[in-house]
């Protein structure tokens, strides 16, 4: 079936109390806790949309395969998980407020210049100068989420960096050869085509707190986000498809407005299923939404119902594009628009 829809403490432990698992806070038309698995601009995105759809408990489940820019640097010189998409998650989850807002410029900020500091978040440095003062990553996420005033918590998958290898053609004169490409900044900027990824090391040990992350929630996301780099990653730990099939919560894959260039030039929405589907042939999900303006054929329509039933899901095609201010759309999606669109689809899936 389709549906169509145009204070905190002083301490880590103070600012992340238990909830009970799969909460009875939950309504039938709004979850009570929502995690969120992804990175990049996308999780973004998904956050903003979080914190409008519950005032109670956000987990962004955060990838660590990212090795360029300013995170690069601070994996390869410190040896640490990459801070960027994990500031991006703490920035997106900063107090409404006047000073909540300060603190999201400030964790965004990025020095200029040509030394030593030039193109390195601030957000980034912090999180870094906590992990060596408090031990551990997750630890020095939870103290600025306390300090920001966040209202939800940010939680790396795993807490060692990965290293995100792909399978390549059209790098060859011949189009059946495959290379190997190896960086999460190489696999998105490839001018072949992805065929699979993988990471490295292969079965990494997950961060408890995401496996509980998902297991206590109502509301579960995918995406959007980076197909290849923000959002497969989470699917290849073993434990975490394992937590999202013992999971009682409503999962939601959320599909990219556009094919992106390099690592999914030319890929309809449609492909973007199937890849899911190839990278972990057990996961399940509920619903998928789609944007219904970008999808328009019936035709297109049809292939990714087909496409979604392949991993149990049912599609909602909603409105979920952001404006740019001038009536034009962009290639993001609008937080309150996706906020409405879980919403709608989380309340359909609790009533079936």
């Amino acid at each position: 079936m389709t549906t169509f829809f145009d204070a905190p403490g002083d301490t880590p432990e103070e600012v992340v109390p238990d909830l009970p698992k799969n909460s009875d806070a939950a309504s039938d038309d709004r979850p009570s806790v929502i995690t969120s698995l992804g990175g990049g601009h996308g999780l973004f995105q998904t956050l903003r949309a979080a914190r409008i759809c519950t005032p109670h408990k956000i987990n962004a489940i955060v990838t660590v395969a990212d090795d360029g820019g300013s995170s690069g640097r601070i994996r390869r010189e410190l040896g640490q998980i990459p801070p960027g998409d994990l500031r991006m998650a703490l920035a997106a989850l900063t107090a409404d407020a006047e000073e909540g807002g300060l603190w999201e410029n400030l964790l965004q900020h990025r020095f200029g210049g040509h030394g030593a500091l030039a193109g390195h978040a601030l957000g980034n440095l912090m999180i870094v100068a906590l992990t060596d003062l408090l031990g551990t990553s997750q630890d020095a996420l939870d103290r600025i989420a306390a300090l920001t005033g966040a209202t939800g918590r940010i939680i790396p998958v795993c807490a060692e960096p990965l290293d995100l290898e792909a399978e390549v053609s059209g790098l060859d004169s011949d189009p059946r050869v495959m290379r190997q490409v190896r960086g999460q900044v190489a696999v998105a900027a490839t001018p072949g085509q992805v065929r699979r990824v993988r990471i490295i090391p292969e079965n990494p040990e997950p961060n408890p707190a995401a496996i509980q992350a998902i297991l206590d929630a109502d509301l579960v996301t995918l995406g959007p986000g980076s197909w290849f780099s923000s959002v497969i990653p989470h699917i290849l730990i073993p434990e975490v498809i394992e937590a999202l099939t013992q999971t009682k919560a409503t999962k939601t894959v959320v599909l990219n407005l556009t094919a992106e260039p390099g690592e999914t030039a030319g890929f309809s929405a449609e492909r973007h299923i199937h890849v899911l589907r190839q990278h972990a042939r057990s996961l399940q999900i509920d619903q998928v939404i789609v944007d219904a303006k970008t999808l328009s054929s019936p035709t297109e329509r049809d292939h990714v119902e087909r496409a979604a039933r392949t991993i149990g899901a049912e599609v909602s095609f909603h409105d979920v594009q952001a404006e740019d201010g001038r009536g034009r759309f962009t290639s993001i999606h609008d937080p309150a628009k996706l906020s409405a669109a879980l919403l709608g689809s989380f309340a359909g899936a609790r009533k079936r």
